[in-house]
């Protein structure tokens, strides 16, 4: 399949990206425990597309380099002492405060790359491939059918324990507030919504702007600090 062929070597170099992050950051830095999940979550994807899950081979591999670059975008900002967007923007502040658990980091993350990455994403991909956005609907429910399904592994690796009971309360509370079907339903909301503009840049800017401020308020939320 050699029309295939030229879109997975950009898979393999994000993956090798976040492999390389996950070498190189702290493990109990923020950033490193949402690469850790997102690694995770890309790697299923990139099975799911080698095992026949996505009906077009072709827009999964596109979608799921086009987000993933969004992140790696954030991260090189940082690095080169860049503004990232507003929706990361709290996971770096908060990247090492000793308050933030590990489960608040990564669903700071997911809420940002989700919240935001994901609308754009879809848009990029369909002025590559040149298509509409319901041609990659069933590529989108998937990659959030992964998401959805890895949610709750990540909850019960990374929820305190035991000996951290007096904690898991207020945590519960504050994380039960968030819920990631209903930021993939606004997300797809938002991609529709964004594509519709392609021809009026002006507003399609300020609304992109608005939904970057609003995700990262919730990031924000997200990253509150709890008591030891």
């Amino acid at each position: 399949m050699p029309q295939l062929e030229q879109f997975v070597t950009p898979v393999d170099a994000v993956v090798s990206r976040m492999r390389a992050l996950d070498e190189a950051l702290p493990e109990r830095d923020g950033i490193a425990v949402f690469n850790r999940v997102y690694l995770a979550v890309t790697e299923a994807v990139d099975r799911g597309i080698d095992t026949g899950r996505f009906t077009d081979a072709r827009a999964a591999i596109t979608l799921d380099v086009r987000f993933a670059e969004r992140y790696l975008r954030a991260v090189e900002a940082v690095a080169d002492e860049r503004r990232p967007p507003a929706c990361w923007r709290p996971l770096f502040q908060y990247r090492r405060h000793p308050g933030v658990r590990p489960l608040q980091f990564a669903l700071a993350g997911i809420n940002a790359h989700i919240g935001h990455d994901l609308a754009l994403a879809v848009v990029d991909t369909c002025r590559t491939l040149g298509c509409e956005p319901v041609d990659v609907e069933d590529e989108f429910d998937r990659v959030g059918d992964l998401l959805v399904s890895l949610e709750e592994r990540i909850r019960e690796d990374l929820m305190p324990g035991p000996d951290l009971l007096q904690i898991a309360d207020p945590l519960t509370h504050l994380l039960g507030a968030w819920s990631l079907e209903r930021a993939r339903d606004a997300t797809w909301t938002a991609a529709r919504a964004l594509w519709a503009l392609r021809g009026l840049p002006d507003v399609a800017g300020e609304f992109t702007e608005r939904l970057d401020t609003a995700v990262g308020f919730a990031g924000r939320m997200l990253l509150t600090p709890l008591p030891d």
